[in-house]
């Protein structure tokens, strides 16, 4: 009966530490909706022209193999031609095939989000998709179109600003010299990323970046998270003091590590437990002989 009683208690023990360990990190996190803008302006007839469904097809071709494009696409009838511009960007640390799925998820929500507006800019959590029709008005690369921050302070005072500051300054100083446009650091459990438009000049991008770190400061004060959009660049920043939860910080690998070992220990900790009531019974059940 020991030996049954042990073998019992062993799988509902693995049982429920498999039920209770946080699950991995799952790449829907790149889809969730961050903001989205749709000019107030919509095309004749409230109907979209042929040009943004043949944009749309170049832009989800394109995302298998880039990071950042931009085109612009025409339709012409016997009435009129309408051009319309547009382009994508992915998260710098997304896979090709993340980007691919994050690209096409974005394209086919413009008309559900906008509408037939002669202008639409999804931001997802994985990347960002735009179009305008030619001669839509433009705005300055550093003006800000979205900003959230999280609840409550920042539960560190001064030591926390100081964190999230040398986290900014990590960020303003990557963004200098990175080809790329894209940093993601972290210091002292602060989490912080940066990305400009993929072809905006260094110099560009370390204005437009600094010009986000001041508008975080400013709008979130002491909040433990932000994140800050303008029109050519974003950043985003998580304390987090306690660890990072799941799902959290700048990227989805620390999470994965993090979740890998809290599991690993817990089932580790639950097998010694197992092994000792198993020997225990064994011993019970010799000792009754």
């Amino acid at each position: 009966m020991g030996i049954r009683r042990a073998r019992r208690f062993l799988f509902l023990a693995v049982f429920v530490l498999l039920l209770h360990a946080p699950p991995p990190a799952s790449c829907a996190d790149i889809y969730a909706l961050i903001y989205k803008g749709c000019a107030n302006q919509s095309f004749p007839g409230g109907v979209a022209p042929a040009s943004i469904a043949a944009l749309s097809s170049t832009l989800s071709t394109q995302s298998a193999s880039a990071k950042f494009y931009k085109t612009s696409s025409s339709s012409a009838s016997t009435a009129s031609s309408t051009s319309v511009f547009g382009l994508f960007q992915c998260r710098g640390d997304l896979s090709a095939s993340d980007c691919a799925a994050c690209v096409s998820r974005a394209v086919s929500s413009w008309q559900g989000v906008c509408g037939a507006s002669v202008a639409a800019r999804v931001q997802l959590a994985g990347c960002l998709a735009l179009y305008e029709v030619s001669g839509f008005p433009q705005v300055s690369g550093i003006q800000m179109l979205f900003k959230t921050c999280g609840t409550g302070g920042g539960g560190g005072g001064g030591d926390f600003e100081m964190r999230r500051d040398t986290a900014f300054s990590a960020l303003e100083s990557g963004v200098a010299t990175s080809s790329g446009g894209f940093v993601a650091t972290s210091y002292q459990a602060v989490y912080a990323m940066a990305q400009c438009e993929g072809d905006l000049s260094t110099g560009d991008c370390s204005q437009c970046v600094n010009q986000a770190v001041q508008h975080v400061e400013v709008e979130c004060g002491g909040a433990p998270s932000g994140q800050v959009y303008l029109d050519k660049c974003y950043i985003s920043y998580s304390y987090y003091p306690h660890g990072v939860p799941h799902g959290g910080g700048a990227g989805g690998q620390q999470t994965a590590k993090t979740v890998a070992i809290v599991l690993g220990g817990a089932v580790g900790l639950g097998f010694v437990v197992i092994c000792l009531l198993f020997a225990r019974s064994l011993v019970k059940k010799k000792d009754e002989y």
